[in-house]
């Protein structure tokens, strides 16, 4: 008993000894986030370019699934215990930390407070405001080609079901899609798929804007789906390589980009429209896609001498500047790659002018390479500068000094794109400014469900299907051993399916092979967040109700293997662990339901105040229809009130207690209201008043007593696994030992 009790201890220490290691690991790794984050804000990498991540730290429950889903590395980081966008300025709006948060702490945004974003209104399926005007790709804000290619595959399908069938004839055609980019290629190879016609205009060449970033510039990193061609593209693709990808997809579907046809402008009324192009043609179409990106309208300077001919806005050939003074204007990515290509390929006299004092906005590799350059005298930079006016030979520049002049030949404007407003407007499409907002998708009457729509239909419809089976399984193994396990404990051994039924029996071990396979699938919710090959398989939260599901039927599936007996330490101690951590869960779980949330999203400190101050909102007119006003309005007033209790523990305690004292109250109120109807609002209202006061007192604590045991969860977890390992080991050594015993 002794020796039990000293190993029961040891183990106990043990796993503190663990919880208390991964405590410390945690701190430190807020430290190192803290610093991270001062630092960007040093160098300017705090503010994001797009679309990107705000992290609501009274949301997040320090999962930080989000860390680990970012392709791009380390964008998010931790700070103060919670996850916090730490390299905002190299954020391209993957969007995997906000699938993969389990709470819904992360919202995606377009622009900020300092830097405003325009975007064209569009719905679900990407119609703008426009009937039959779609948006896809960077025009619509979101700038990576994988989300390019799989809008114009989505688009495509959405058509399909728009138009029904092909009503192509003599110069109508189906759809007219504006841009020759990865949107609208996919867009074309997608409406082919679906039976549409569709032709492609662009006004340079096939590629879009890709077609003139520089040589083997990385642009894609990972693989889509295309009809007619499967899967496209590498994890790591050139710009060279993607646009060979491109014209292999466009040939296996047949489809052509048509090049030098630019869109003017788009008349006419769903479901007929005309297209007119620069070159005088017309067409007929019964949609329109417009996919032109954003570097189709670059960004001007402003200044005098702008529209000179030297003044370009892309380079496409640093060959054609040997031996010209040449002046990069921008310190984004796009100006700094321009500047290396031109000094590394070119015997050019390279200079680049920005107005912020360091290039931060470009990359790291980027703002390596070009310290290099500058370093050894084959990039001058310019730092703190704005060009003021550009004239024949020379650039004037405005820098802290004053004003400058700089020998110049050519000029090269690399500071982004801008909204083709003027043309969106004219086709009659809305713009909206987003300063850190969420794009909310414009809803139609009738319009199909939203993708969150979607996914939280199928995480309800999981969770019946997996409770439905689970319930079958239970009920299966208690009727094929009902009469053996209502036994008495001394009479078992002489019933006729006592060798079937015991652990060590055919049956009793197959439950148990199957329990302990069907226990490990638990980690799989794990592994969806760290493993590459299931990252973006459904998201994070329909993994965590199926992780719940096994997480409750293992325990109760292996007291069946166990025939309902403790025959050894070590198995009681694997049913003990896993009881435990099965325990911890629901736990975790009943903590979870003092966290405010609406709609299956928490809510932020401020949500809650407000929810609560709408709620008093709506039950105060109901005080006053009250016949017994006085008493009514005590019951208001001692549902309203902060608990009296300082100790989150007990209050969590005796808030069942209270929460029934309360009903019982309300009940006995009913006489005092003109109507039911009046009565069950101020029920609700008041119950959730009550409950809500709770949530806002021991907000702060519950946040840090969530994070504690969500590493306590982790570690028992762990330690189970090394128990039932053990336990299947022995298992082998005394069921299968004879075959590793020597028989000679």
């Amino acid at each position: 008993m002794s020796e039990t009790f000293i190993f029961s201890g040891a183990l106990v220490a043990v796993l503190f000894a663990i919880v208390a290691v991964l405590l410390l690991q945690r701190r430190r790794r807020s430290m190192v986030g803290a610093e991270a984050l001062a630092l960007a804000k040093a160098n300017n990498q705090d503010i994001p370019p797009s679309l990107h991540p705000v992290i609501d730290p009274d949301l997040c429950i320090g999962s930080f699934s989000c860390i680990k889903a970012c392709p791009e590395g380390d964008i998010i980081g931790v700070v103060n215990g919670v996850a916090t966008l730490i390299e905002a300025a190299h954020c391209i709006g993957h969007g995997r930390c906000e699938v993969d948060c389990p709470v819904g702490a992360i919202k995606l945004v377009f622009g900020t407070s300092e830097r405003g974003m325009d975007l064209p209104q569009t719905d679900d399926v990407f119609e703008s405001s426009k009937a039959g005007v779609f948006v896809i790709g960077e025009l619509g804000g979101m700038g990576l080609i994988k989300n390019a290619l799989r809008q114009g595959v989505d688009v495509g399908r959405t058509l399909k079901k728009r138009l029904q069938q092909s009503d192509a004839q003599g110069s109508l055609v189906d759809v007219v899609i504006v841009g020759g980019g990865p949107a609208g290629i996919a867009a074309a190879i997608s409406c082919k798929a679906h039976g549409l016609v569709a032709r492609v205009l662009e006004q340079e060449s096939v590629g879009g804007c890709i077609a003139h970033y520089p040589r083997g510039k990385v642009v894609m990193t990972e693989q889509v789906d295309l009809p007619a061609f499967g899967r496209f593209g590498r994890p790591l693709l050139s710009k060279e390589e993607l646009l060979h990808e491109l014209r292999a997809a466009m040939a296996a579907a047949k489809v052509r980009v048509e090049e030098g046809q630019k869109v003017v402008r788009i008349e006419g009324e769903q479901p007929m429209f005309a297209v007119h192009t620069a070159t005088g043609a017309q067409l007929h179409c019964r949609a329109v896609v417009l996919a032109i990106g954003l570097r189709g309208s670059p960004r001007k300077i402003g200044c005098s001498g702008e529209d000179r001919p030297k003044v370009t806005y892309r380079l496409v050939d640093p060959e054609q500047y040997h031996g010209m003074r040449v002046l990069v204007v921008g310190g984004g990515d796009s100006a700094v790659e321009a500047a290396i290509q031109l000094a590394e390929e070119s015997s050019a006299k390279v200079s680049i002018s920005y107005r912020q004092d360091s290039f931060s906005r470009a990359k790291q590799r980027n703002r390596d390479k070009i310290a290099a350059l500058i370093a050894d005298g084959r990039v001058r930079p310019i730092l703190s500068s704005e060009v003021v006016a550009i004239e024949e030979g020379l650039v004037r520049l405005k820098t802290e000094q004053g004003e400058g002049r700089l020998k110049n030949d050519q000029v090269i404007v690399a500071i982004g794109g801008e909204l083709p407003t003027e043309f969106l407007k004219a086709c009659g499409v809305d713009i909206k400014k987003y300063r850190g907002e969420e794009k909310l998708a414009v809803k139609r009457k009738g319009a199909a469900l939203t993708k969150h729509e979607v996914e939280a239909r199928t995480r309800r419809r999981l969770a019946i299907a997996l409770m439905t089976v689970g319930g079958g399984i239970l009920l299966a193994l208690l009727l094929i051993g009902e009469e053996y396990y209502f036994l008495p404990l001394e009479e078992r051994a002489t019933a006729p399916l006592h060798e079937f039924l015991k652990p060590a029996g055919l049956w009793g071990h197959g439950v148990g092979v199957a329990a302990t396979t069907f226990m490990m699938a638990n980690f799989l919710y794990a592994l969806r967040k760290r493993w590459g090959a299931l990252k973006g398989r459904y998201s994070i939260r329909t993994w965590l109700t199926f992780h719940q599901f096994v997480g409750v039927m293992s325990p109760l599936v292996i007291a069946f293997h166990a025939a309902f007996l403790a025959t050894n330490l070590l198995a009681l101690w694997t049913w003990a662990a896993l009881a435990v951590v099965v325990g911890t869960g629901v736990f975790g779980r009943f903590l979870f339901g003092f966290v405010p949330a609406q709609a299956g999203h928490l809510l932020a400190l401020s949500e809650v105040r407000q929810r609560l101050q709408e709620l008093e909102r709506k039950i105060e007119p109901h005080l006053v229809e009250a016949t017994n006003a006085e008493l009514v309005r005590e019951l208001f007033d001692s549902a309203n009130k902060a608990p009296k209790h300082r100790s989150f523990l007990r209050a969590v305690v005796e808030e069942r207690g209270s929460r029934r004292k309360l009903a019982k109250a309300i009940q006995h109120a009913a006489r005092f209201f003109p109507d039911r109807a009046h009565w069950e609002v101020f029920r609700d209202g008041l119950l959730e008043l009550s409950h809500g006061r709770m949530q806002l007192a021991f907000y702060a604590t519950m946040k840090r007593v969530f994070a504690a045991w969500l590493v306590l969860h982790v570690v028992l977890a762990i330690f189970m696994v090394v128990l039932i390992a053990g336990h299947v080991g022995v298992t082998i050594y005394l069921g299968y030992g004879w075959i590793f015993t020597d028989k000679g």
